[in-house]
């Protein structure tokens, strides 16, 4: 029962260093990570390199895929794109397996004190915490493996009769493969850990428990239940989203079929290849843990350069198989690059984000050129129409806050470097900001709505400085826009302080024209009320946009509301 125990303890150990290495890269990574992210490309050898780069960056191929999925569903990704950056993360993740045959080839435990040591000094210090965080993830880790290794040899499973005679009943044959890639998938999908399953695996290849071939037969196992995350990362998001991640399961499929078919040839190639024959009796663990690393790599390598000349083909398939949902409505509210849910990375969660608060000031761009559609409408009925629809963007709004606002909350909740602390503090300003936009935008509707029930008539010198006011806000709005789908750096704050500076100008001017035009019976009061209300929930707009501005590029909080 204690070695037992000390084995699921170390597996819980390891999948523990795995976390910890993981979101330590993240945040050395940082902005760097999620630009590489942002410029996925339309080519299929560039998409299989990104996912292979961004999987070695965060150690886990589960948060590739679902990170890919959700970009799908928001429509920044086509569905081929997608493809070929899955394929590129199943290239990507081999690199956890040759970290475990390491951890079986020597003693790790000679590196992991040290590293321990060092990890602690830089996290006590605070300069290069993240580096500390990583060789601590990393130590734990290597510990894990050793301990595994150690227990491995306590089970010695090999001298045991009754564990000998049953995996001995196991004939190697196509019936015993295929129930132990059954075994692997199931206990993969079940676990959501295919590292802690390839080190269970390397543990009973390497104590003689099972032979190499039930060892592959396992891994290959699971690589199609490794699948499931991201399916079930799709289960609430759209059409293309859930063929994406059936995609990436048509991928892993493929591939076990046509090993399957060649199987025994491609086992003895891959044993070559580390030099262990699997058909001696007597074979050294570190063999057989690095031909266990060999195989995954060998299987993803070699199924990737064929499928990557059928993504097409692929591409109909998924379609074929996953139908579009009735109940699926374009009008329909729902956020695009978050509607996936939380990922397993927090820092690419923050890039999903800020992917959705651009979204957001689009949104209020077309609100506002559809407040000039609106005064430009004649007919009541189109009037009306317009009116509604506006209604519907700022209830549109406030849930776009609110949504988004939950998210990053639940984002902050994990462990993220004090740069993205200090973002997140930046977008929850952002997106309050936008909704207020949004409030001044229904505002300006319901006040040309009065004009037109008072019938209100303004000449052509008002509508002139109502038409200069509009495109000034507007112009400030698309700046704004381009700095929060751009990076920050790229913009500073002087441009939209003078497009502000100019909003104020023009009303002030607007203003006293008016206070003269009454004053001369040009129009009478009324008119000029109504005027001047729709000229200042103009300004106001602007106000708001040059807060959203200062927020995206980290500037002091200032409220520019006059």
């Amino acid at each position: 029962m204690f070695i037992v125990l000390k084995l699921l303890g170390s597996i819980a150990l390891l999948i523990y260093g795995m976390k910890v290495m993981s979101e330590a890269l993240q945040k050395m990574a940082g902005p760097q990570l999620r630009h590489m992210l942002g410029a996925m490309t339309t080519n299929r050898l560039s998409g299989v390199l990104t996912g292979a780069m961004v999987t070695v960056a965060v150690q886990s191929s589960a948060a590739t895929t679902v990170m890919t999925v959700s970009f799908v569903n928001a429509a920044l990704l086509t569905l081929a794109q997608a493809i070929s950056i899955i394929m590129g993360a199943n290239i990507g993740t081999t690199m956890s397996a040759w970290i475990m045959s390491a951890g079986f080839s020597f003693n790790v435990t000679m590196l992991v004190w040290p590293a321990f040591l060092i990890g602690i000094i830089l996290i006590q210090t605070g300069k290069h915490r993240y580096v500390g965080d990583f060789l601590f993830g990393l130590s734990f880790l290597l510990f894990a493996l050793g301990m595994l290794k150690d227990t491995g040899v306590e089970m010695d499973l090999a001298s045991k009769p009754a564990v000998v005679n049953f995996f001995a009943s196991f004939k190697t044959n196509y019936g015993t493969i295929l129930l132990f890639l059954l075994i692997g998938s199931v206990l993969t999908a079940l676990v959501q850990s295919s590292a802690a399953l390839m080190a269970i695996t390397m543990v009973l290849c390497s104590t003689g428990a099972i032979t190499i071939y039930q060892g592959i037969a396992l891994v290959m196992g699971e690589n199609i239940g490794t699948t499931v995350t991201a399916n079930l990362a799709a289960m609430s998001a759209n059409t293309q989203a859930r063929r994406t991640a059936m995609a990436h399961l048509v991928f892993n499929v493929f591939g076990v079929l046509w090993v399957l078919m060649f199987f025994f040839p491609f086992v003895r190639f891959v044993c070559g290849l580390v030099g262990l024959d699997p058909t001696a009796e007597s074979q050294s663990p570190t063999q057989l843990s690095f031909a266990l690393a060999a195989f995954h790599t060998a299987f993803n390598v070699i199924n990737t350069s064929i499928l990557i000349w059928f993504i097409p083909q692929i591409e109909k398939l998924v379609c074929w198989i996953i139908k579009p949902r009735k109940a699926e409505q374009e009008d329909e509210f729902r956020l695009q690059f978050i509607n996936a849910g939380i990922m397993k990375t927090p820092e690419i969660s923050v890039l999903q984000a800020q992917k959705e608060i651009a979204v957001f000031g689009n949104q209020m761009q077309k609100m506002l050129d559809m407040v000039k559609e609106l005064w430009e409408t004649e007919g009541e009925e189109a009037f009306a129409k317009l009116f509604e629809r506006i209604r519907k963007y700022e209830d549109e709004s406030d849930k776009m806050e609110n949504e988004i606002g939950r998210y990053l909350g639940q984002v902050s909740d994990a462990h993220l470097s004090d740069e993205t602390k200090e973002k997140i503090r930046g977008m929850i300003r952002e997106i309050g900001e936008l909704e207020s936009i949004g409030d001044s935008c229904f505002n300006l509707a319901r006040i040309l709505q009065r004009k037109r029930d008072k019938k209100v008539h303004f000449d052509d010198e008002q509508w002139d400085g109502v038409v200069k006011m509009h495109a000034l806000v507007s112009t400030a709005m698309a700046r704004m826009n381009e700095m929060l789908d751009g990076r920050k750096e790229d913009f500073d704050i002087e441009v939209s302080a003078q497009l502000e500076q100019r909003i104020n100008a023009q009303r002030n001017n607007l203003k006293q024209q008016s206070l003269t035009d009454v004053d001369n019976h040009v129009y009478t009061y009324d008119n000029g009320t109504v005027y001047m209300d729709l000229v200042n929930e103009m300004e106001k707009v602007g106000d708001y946009v040059l807060n959203v501005a200062e927020a995206r590029l980290g500037e002091e909080a200032v409220t520019h509301v006059e």
